[in-house]
């Protein structure tokens, strides 16, 4: 049973059992509800048969006392299983959806935008604990409860029970049947819900372009376009869970009526005692109210399918596994024979062979498109190859787990990524623990104390996000005097100069002559000049190792790179 609570509502097995608690709580609580009416059922026998004994007044009084308390007691021990339980739980499943996203292979991100993303971690798992906080185990506890309830009617009297309680399993079947659409409907909303997010995000981070381009007229009409499509899939999702909700409230209704119509009946033909009659009618007054109450939510509930499949949609997708041991015999890269698609069809990688030996810079150059920057991800195991192997000191990297691989790399992509703290700390990601003085140093040797002795307060200036208040090759900087910080044994540089100036450059350039000594050095690049000192030569082009070589042999090859150097030559 606990493993199918875990998998219908994506808890974990703590939450699962939290969840059977909060159950019998409610339970408990709705029963307990019924103790006043019981005592009010024999205090009226017992005026119905005459004068009430002088100690069954205390009986009644203490009963009552009794009651209240059980209901004090009944309510704490609800509250604290089903909202605590509830939100402790809720914060075991976004760490889970952290560690999950952590360890899932970037093909996982390629299919998912940021904000379907942003949605499942925080809008799904909000709604989620919404739901078994206030609606699920209540509707489950008063399922149950009022079963204990039917059953006891029945001792008393099978007729008045059929009367009283044959609005349930109608009211049920409605809203069993009510499902599909609910499902349809919520499931339209939040793509529609997505569909807002990502264009109000994408309006954000465009939003230099849109000025640029006098687009932003355009765009944000397309923009209020989504947000009335998503209105609108609301007030269907209303009406949609109305539909259903409203005539089964009206049906429960309908049981206090059969119940007094038939009551009447037995009683006029003296085959029903009064004492019993009233009875039933306090009873019916209250068994439909955990009932009702819940029927009001369960068009959320019903709905609440949806968000937990897109959860579980994320805890089932396959990680990248890989043992915890990593023992290569030197750092060499080779790539033998390896193909990858990113999509069925479309092949990048064709039969890819090259060795990257430690101790050399190996570059690899070619037209856009060629799969140089495809071959860095394959080589960090970003991305898992479909063909071939890609190995790392004689060691399949797909048999390493990704972070345990990647703690002997220093990558520097051309796409750099900051944080929204100081340059320091922006910096000091590089090595955890690292002293001033270390970050400090490697942020001299890659050329930042010119620019960042000009900012307000120096190396404690919080620079915005992603790095917002400095230029690109600011920022481009930041992260090689990170990369110098972890000072891996190989090192990965995607276009990693790409936007310094020729001085920066070459400046740049010679610090990183001292960070690439005896290491692995894999470097990504358009332009000729980043190259220059490169022992190695990988010429990518369709996907296919075209040439590769020194530069000394390249070029008296007069192939593709010697093309490319004179074209270059050229321009400058």
């Amino acid at each position: 049973m606990i493993k199918a609570i875990m998998k219908k509502f994506a808890l974990s097995r703590e939450g699962a059992k939290g969840f059977v608690w909060a159950v019998v709580a409610c339970v408990v609580q709705d029963l307990a509800f019924m103790l006043p009416v019981s005592l009010l059922y024999f205090l009226v026998k017992d005026f119905l048969e005459g004068a009430v004994p002088v100690n069954h007044y205390y009986l009644y009084g203490f009963g009552a006392l009794g009651a209240l308390l059980l209901i004090f007691f009944t309510a704490w021990w609800k509250y604290n299983a089903t909202y605590f339980t509830t939100y402790k739980e809720s914060g075991v499943r976004r760490i889970r959806l952290a560690e999950k996203l952590r360890k899932l292979p970037l093909s996982f991100f390629g299919k998912k935008d940021l904000a379907d993303l942003t949605n499942t971690v925080m809008g799904d798992c909000a709604t989620t604990e919404q739901m078994m906080s206030h609606y699920v185990p209540q509707f489950w506890g008063s399922v149950i409860s009022t079963c204990i309830i039917a059953i006891s009617m029945f001792v008393f009297d099978w007729r008045l029970a059929l009367a009283a309680l044959w609005v349930l399993p109608v009211t049920l079947l409605i809203v069993a049947l009510s499902k599909k659409v609910q499902v349809y409907f919520t499931g339209k909303q939040t793509e529609a819900q997505v569909a807002v997010e990502d264009g109000i995000q994408e309006c954000l981070e465009t939003v230099r372009d849109l000025k640029s381009n006098n687009a932003e007229k355009k765009y944000l009409q397309g923009l209020n376009k989504k947000i009335d499509y998503l209105e609108g899939r609301h007030i269907k999702s209303e009406l949609g869970s109305a539909m259903f909700v409203v005539p089964s409230s009206m049906i429960l209704k309908l049981g206090i009526a059969t119940v007094a119509l038939v009551g009447g009946i037995l009683l006029m033909n003296g085959t029903l005692s009064l004492i019993t009659f009233f009875m039933f009618l306090l009873v019916v007054s209250r068994v439909y109210e955990p009932i009702t109450g819940t029927l009001q939510n369960l068009a959320a509930m019903n709905s609440l399918q949806v968000n937990i499949n897109r959860i579980n949609e994320m805890e089932s997708t396959e990680e990248l596994g890989g043992g915890s041991e990593f023992n290569p015999k030197g750092y060499d890269i080779e790539f033998k024979s390896v193909g990858f698609a990113y999509n069925t069809g479309e092949t990048v990688l064709d039969g890819v062979s090259f060795t990257a030996k430690q101790g050399e810079v190996t570059a690899l150059i070619g037209e856009s498109g060629g799969g140089k920057s495809t071959a860095a991800k394959l080589a960090t195991r970003f991305w898992d190859v479909n063909e071939g192997i890609v190995t790392v000191g004689g060691v399949d990297v797909k048999t390493v787990d990704p972070e345990v691989l990647l703690k002997a790399y220093s990558i520097v992509f051309q796409d750099v990524t900051l944080f929204n703290n100081t340059v320091m700390e922006n910096i000091r990601i590089g090595k955890k623990g690292a002293t001033d003085d270390e970050v400090l140093r490697v942020a001299k040797e890659a050329q930042c104390d010119s620019f960042v002795n000009k900012l307000p307060d120096g190396y404690n200036t919080v620079i915005g996000e992603n790095g917002s208040m400095l230029s690109g090759g600011e920022r481009q900087r930041i992260s090689i005097a990170r990369a110098m910080l972890k000072d891996s044994p190989i090192v990965i540089m995607d276009e990693a100069t790409a936007s310094l100036d020729a001085e920066n450059e070459t400046e740049v350039q010679t610090a990183l002559s001292a960070l690439i000594k005896d290491k692995t050095v894999l470097i990504i690049a358009h332009r000729m000049r980043t190259v220059d000192g490169a022992e190695k030569i990988v010429v990518l082009q369709g996907g296919k190792v075209a040439e590769q070589g020194t530069p000394d042999e390249l070029k008296a090859k007069g192939g593709i790179y010697s093309k490319m150097l004179k074209l270059q030559s050229a321009e400058a």
